[in-house]
């Protein structure tokens, strides 16, 4: 028998999100980590609001809708906020009910800096990681760094010359004008970006084009793949190794000293080798074809360890590859390195809860 389409809706629903999202769904596990992260930052969220005035957005609340940004590659706030209106799970997710009245794009982005001016990202990306550390995922013997290059939000045409430019005609169209810099030698010294001053012309290597870029780093343990460390910065020719010490350095401060690092050659130099080596930590390090490097030769090379840390050490490229494509950072939506800094803990916080998540739904039950 043929069914029927009853246009008139019911006035009234007494349907639930929660029993609307199967038990089974992925995010249910997310929710239930992220829950008790966010339990550990009271402290920090009381220290962020006054006692008294309207009631803004609760920071549980844009914290986990920006996991949400990450986990389903939403372009950004106004978009998120025109889905939030018609999507139960997100509901579910920030547990709200269908009755409560959505966000407002510009509140909703107005909140979130208050969030950046109190360094909560940093400090939300920190207690995920140590929930997951509580959690017997991650050593303290065996890490890889990396970097990649983030390209900023800015137009080769926003690069002039940091000097005053000469006298040039009006435009042909103001909101788009024809730049021709053909033939005209362009470098950090002389020229900048007049949209993100702090963005750099970049290349990934020989050949490839230039473009206005941030340089992005994070370090990978090697058990679980898990990234504890994710760190922005100007992208300069020598900031991978300059990042790569100062991430060692961070995790010193907290008491891990790891006994291996692993990373690719463009950290095979001298004087990376010699900090590591002063630090009691084996260089795992690519070697460049015929390059000589005391403190990197054949009683390294030649050990099962090193060859364990070649393999395993091509996993930091699934994190960058995830926060790329999926969690939106091949791409900054964001000007300045505070910003796309801030963006990238939100991002890597994702990445962490979802993979940590995957193995606490399949542990086997005692």
């Amino acid at each position: 028998m043929r069914g029927e389409v009853d246009p008139q809706q019911p006035l009234f629903s007494y349907v639930s999100p929660e029993a609307r999202v199967p038990a089974t769904h992925p995010l249910r596990a997310i929710k239930a980590k992220t829950d008790d992260v966010l339990a550990t930052l009271e402290r920090t969220f009381d220290e962020m609001y006054s006692s008294t005035g309207r009631p803004s957005i609760p920071p549980e609340r844009l914290l986990k809708s920006e996991l949400l940004i990450a986990l389903f590659s939403i372009r950004g706030h106004r978009l998120f906020c025109e889905e939030f209106n018609y999507n139960m799970l997100y509901r579910w997710f920030l547990d709200m009910s269908l009755d409560a009245p959505g966000f407002d794009h510009s509140t909703f982005s107005q909140n979130s800096e208050r969030l950046l001016r109190h360094e909560v990202a940093q400090r939300f990306f920190d207690a995920v990681v140590t929930t997951v550390r509580r959690e017997g995922l991650l050593s303290d013997e065996h890490f890889t760094v990396d970097g990649t290059l983030i390209e900023a939000w800015a137009s080769l045409k926003s690069v002039n010359p940091k000097a005053a430019p000469a006298a040039t005609l009006p435009p042909d169209d103001p909101d788009n004008p024809t730049v021709d810099f053909h033939g005209e030698r362009r470098s950090n010294a002389t020229h900048q970006s007049t949209t993100d001053p702090e963005a750099r012309l970049a290349r990934k290597g020989q050949g490839k084009e230039a473009k206005l870029c941030f340089s992005g780093h994070g370090l990978m343990e090697n058990r679980h793949g898990l990234c504890v460390e994710v760190q922005i910065a100007p992208a300069t020719g020598t900031v991978e190794r300059e990042m790569a010490l100062a991430m060692l350095r961070r995790q010193a401060r907290r008491g891990i000293r790891p006994r291996t690092r692993g990373a690719d050659k463009g950290y095979h130099c001298t004087d990376f080798v010699r900090q590591l080596r002063r630090r009691h930590i084996r260089p795992h390090l690519a070697q460049v074809a015929g390059r000589r490097t005391p403190g990197l030769d054949g009683r390294t090379t030649r050990t099962v360890g090193y060859a364990l840390s070649q393999r395993i050490r091509k996993r930091v490229e699934e994190i960058f590859g995830w926060c790329k494509t999926i969690g939106g950072l091949r791409k900054t939506r964001f000007r300045g390195l505070a910003r796309t800094q801030h963006a990238a803990y939100l991002v890597g916080a994702a990445y962490n809860l979802l993979r940590s998540s995957k193995w606490r739904a399949a542990a086997p039950v005692i």
